[in-house]
């Protein structure tokens, strides 16, 4: 113990930790070790467990563990849990398929490196419902055809159609690799950020959607930043509490300053609200804080809010999009007032208010789409 603590002050020392996570580290320790035979290990599920809902530091603890040789690290045998546990729910001979995929995702192999179960989660996330969708029609992987594949990803735009697309050329080059089927219906797909669609505005399904999927507070702060002041998934996580002004309702998004109005100051409020209580003591000056972060300065990653909605079908580009064409509609497509208040570049700015001026001057009794 007296090993341990002392290796965690010097640690901090090198990487100037403040009193409070000497301290907490220290109290980690604390709940770990004490009682620990001499040369005991205690594994890294372990360490979750002991330490889940105390907002004690776990990554730091881990890797002091590990330095000292004190940690078993039986994370493969929690992923490999994983992974029979998802793939059972799946249909039929795809089952077997996406189950040898992701332990080879894990594994790797001569020449392929392993993944980290992040990537895993993402790959999963994107593949499982287009399998789902073919199993409708189809017995197994090798019956896929590239018009298959072209169905699946037919209606996906921007980084939501990169990411899939990546996912499924993945999986199928495992399953070329693998002998499980003989031509990969990829071949000749390019992965590449295809051009946005044409931008229309939100159903009353998705918006439905949107509001039962994000319940939790930092999931409904992302889509209020999103759906009232059109922020990017960037600029969101880059926000930091320097730029937010409740006195003069106002809030800073990457650099342009808007009024903040009530639904973004609700959302914030319940948000930092339930970071006072998870993180009281954290230094870190972003909004958006996780366990990860809690303890540095940096922002959250780009995962934490693909976790948050878009694992869960939640776009915040597709509700983002739905804000600027509905400020279009409302303002009578002037490409200058949207370049002004959300700071959008000339050309997008041109294509939202042409789009928009097509559909105002349509004539009556078409309807053009429901304007937010």
């Amino acid at each position: 113990m007296g090993t341990a603590r002392k290796y965690a002050i010097r640690l901090g020392e090198e990487r100037s930790w403040t009193v409070y996570l000497h301290r907490q580290v220290h109290k980690a320790l604390g709940r770990l070790l004490n009682g620990l035979p001499d040369g005991g290990r205690i594994s890294h599920t372990a360490l979750r467990q002991q330490l889940a809902g105390t907002n004690l530091p776990m990554r730091h603890t881990a890797e002091i563990l590990a330095a000292l040789d004190l940690l078993d690290e039986d994370r493969a045998t929690t992923a490999r849990e994983w992974i029979e546990r998802r793939t059972a729910e799946l249909p039929g001979s795809f089952a077997a398929d996406v189950r040898g995929w992701l332990l080879w995702l894990l594994d790797g192999d001569a020449r392929t490196r392993p993944r980290a179960m992040g990537t895993l989660h993402s790959y999963f996330g994107s593949v499982r419902p287009i399998v789902e969708r073919w199993s409708e029609h189809r017995i197994q992987l090798r019956e896929i055809t590239p018009q298959d594949v072209t169905d699946a990803v037919v209606d996906l735009r921007g980084s939501q159609y990169t990411a899939t697309l990546a996912s499924l050329r993945s999986l199928f080059r495992y399953a070329k690799k693998s002998r499980r089927i003989f031509t990969n219906p990829l071949r000749g797909i390019r992965v590449g950020r295809r051009p946005p669609g044409p931008v229309m505005p939100m159903s009353d399904e998705e918006i439905r959607h949107v509001q039962t999927t994000a319940q939790a507070p930092a999931a409904r702060l992302a889509v209020a930043l999103a759906a009232v002041h059109a922020a990017r998934g960037e600029a969101i996580r880059a926000l930091l509490l320097d730029d937010l002004d409740f006195r003069q309702d106002r809030i800073t998004i990457g650099g342009n300053s808007q009024p903040m109005g009530s639904l973004t100051r609700a959302a914030l409020r319940s948000w930092l609200t339930e970071r006072r209580t998870r993180w009281p003591h954290t230094l870190n000056r972003h909004v958006l804080v996780s366990r990860q972060t809690t303890n540095g300065t940096s922002p959250v990653s780009a995962y934490f809010l693909k976790r948050q909605l878009t694992l869960h079908g939640v776009s915040l580009d597709r509700i983002r999009a739905d804000r600027v064409f509905g400020e279009a509609l409302a303002t009578g497509a002037d490409p200058l007032h949207l370049t002004a208040i959300f700071d959008l570049s000339e050309t997008t700015a041109v294509k939202y208010a042409t789009l928009a001026r097509q559909l105002l001057n349509e004539p009556t009794g078409q309807e053009p789409g429901r304007a937010t």
